[in-house]
Order: structure tokens, then sequence, then C-alpha cells
């Protein structure tokens, strides 16, 4: 009577061995942890509108500060930040500080920049790490100072900028100044002026065309402002209106150099924005 039972059970112990292989194989793969935050993906997340667009908006909407520009402050700024499943900007932060202006400066911009496509790994949207490089360069070197000529004042001590002119009396040497031009009250003023003075051009509002036209001009020695000229044209009346506020500004405290006020050449960016 025990015969027919070991066949019997064999059978069972198989069915048994069978399911528990099958609930195995269809066992769902562990869903990502929703909070990861990833370094490396296999797609990426992108700006919306694309990679070159968005370095244009970073480069119309930046603002270089007035103070750092006087201060020869330049540099890249790396920006760290999270782009979210939902495509918004977090965790923004600078991972190597310039100076405190610039580093300012690149955490506003990143802030207000577009929303992002999310990243997907493995066919889910996750939360990734991204780290863009926020440039801010000047011009070359911007201020000068005409050297006595022959027979004229004693000159002061021999150095850099002496020896480089004497090879060439008839031009002005180069020079960096003890004390760089300044608006009168302050660069917050002169933004305030700025903005108060500023004639939005009609064709640019019925285009909507909006950024910074930057300008480049000179500051003679007795503070005002002259030889302005577009170093980047946008059109539509932007640039005659940034030519005539910098060209109708008030007057700056100019550069000193060694005691005395020189002329100094600037590049400021004029803001349009709607």
């Amino acid at each position: 009577m025990l015969k027919p039972l070991f066949p019997a059970l064999a059978v069972a112990l198989c069915l048994a061995a069978g399911s528990a292989a099958r609930a195995q194989k269809r066992a769902p793969a562990p869903k990502p942890d929703r909070t990861q935050v990833y370094d490396s993906v296999a797609q990426p997340a992108v700006p919306l509108g694309g990679t070159a667009r968005y370095a244009q908006f970073l480069a119309d909407h930046q603002r270089y500060p007035a103070t750092a520009m006087q201060q020869g402050q330049q540099g890249t700024v790396p920006v760290s930040f999270v782009v979210e499943k939902t495509g918004v900007v977090s965790n923004v932060e600078v991972t190597k500080p310039v100076a405190p202006l610039l580093d300012a400066e690149a955490l506003r911009l990143i802030k207000s920049g577009p929303r992002w496509t999310p990243a997907k790994n493995g066919g889910q949207v996750v939360r990734q790490r991204v780290t863009v490089p926020v440039s801010f360069v000047l011009s070359p070197p911007a201020a000068t100072v005409q050297l006595p000529a022959k027979g004229g004042a004693p000159a002061p001590p021999p150095n850099a900028a002496d020896i480089a002119a004497s090879a060439h009396p008839d031009q002005p040497a180069v020079v960096a100044p003890d004390k760089p031009a300044t608006p009168v009250g302050g660069t917050d003023a002169f933004f305030a002026w700025i903005e108060k003075n500023q004639q939005y051009p009609k064709l640019a509002r019925q285009r909507k065309i909006q950024g910074k036209v930057p300008v480049e001009f000179m500051v003679q020695a007795d503070g005002s402002l002259t030889d302005a000229r577009v170093l980047k044209k946008m059109g539509s009346g932007l640039d005659e209106e940034a030519l005539r506020l910098i060209r109708t500004a008030p007057k700056w405290e100019p550069a000193t150099y060694q005691g005395k006020p020189l002329k100094q050449k600037l590049v400021l960016p004029v803001l349009f924005q709607l």
C-alpha cells in the first residue's frame, strides 16, 4: 500500500519546485529609490529648448557685477544643482568659489533659468546632479595713462609701465590704476539711474526682445563718460538706447594712478528686461 505514495510525493515536490521557480522568475525588479540623486544616467537631463538655447539664455541674462568688473575679478564659477523629476532645479550651489560677487551672480543666473527635461535611468524618470560652468570674462587691460614727454615734469620712479612705454614714447602705456573708476554714489545708484531713465524701444518691445547690451566706454580724468560703443549688437533699437544711456549718465569718480586722475576704459552691460 505504500508504493503508490512515493511517486505521488515526488510529483508533488516537482510541482512545488516548479511553482517556486516560476514565482522567482515573475518577481518584479526592485524599484529605484525615489530620493536617489544620480551622477551618471542612461539618458541625461537636458534644458528645455536644447543646450544651445540654454547657453544663449545664460549669456543674455548674465549681469556682470560692476564692482567685480572694476576690481578685475573674472573666472569660471562651477555651479552644481539637481534636476528634479519635474524638471525644476534645486539644491543649487557653487562647488568651487571664485569671488563672492561672481559666485552670487552665477547662483542667481542658474536659479532663474528655464526648466529641464528630467533624466531617465532604467526606463524610470530620476533625479540627476548637473554641473554648469558660468564664465565671467573681462575685456583686455582697461586703464591708460600718458607718460610725461621729454623735458616735462619729473617722472615717477621707473616701473614696468615706464619701461614698456620707453620703446614706444608716442603711445600711451597700459597700467593698472591704484583706484578704479566708480560711479558717484556707488554702483547701485548708477544702475538705479539707468533703470529710471531707460526708454525701452517700441520695436524691441513689440518683438519681445530682451537681454543685455555690453557697452564699452572711457571714464575721462574729469569723470565724464566718452567713446561709448556697443561690443555685441542686439538690434531693434536696443543698441542705440544703451549708448544714449551711457552718454547721458552722470559723471563718475575717475580712476587714479599714483594719486593722479587718469582715464580708464570699462565695459558695462545695459540690461533690457520686459
